[in-house]
């Protein structure tokens, strides 16, 4: 027999898989009212989501990871900046060594 704690989170993976599931839905929908609509399906679900996580967080099914500092924010955002340069550096200069 299931646990609410289980039935919780089964329901939580469900949403999440379903977030991922509209979100390429959307990047590969070219009809912009069928696009609109998965939006709002999306949107309506990541409401739910956000309801239930913070009802297993006070429940205490869930606990989430501490929140990060600021500091440590800025720094991550440093880097995927710095890597989407490099990245990009990178392709280049690979493209130009295959074509001698």
């Amino acid at each position: 027999m299931m646990t609410e704690k289980d039935m919780v989170n089964d329901y939580l993976n469900s949403l999440k898989s379903s977030l991922t599931g509209y979100a390429n839905a959307i990047s590969e929908t070219s009809n912009p009212e069928l696009r609109r609509t998965f939006q709002q399906m999306r949107d309506a679900d990541e409401e739910r989501q956000q309801r239930l996580a913070q009802y297993a967080t006070q429940k205490g099914y869930y606990q989430p990871a501490s929140q990060a500092q600021p500091n440590q924010i800025q720094q991550v955002f440093t880097q995927l900046q710095g890597g989407g340069q490099q990245q990009g550096q990178q392709g280049m200069q690979n493209s130009q060594n295959m074509r001698m």
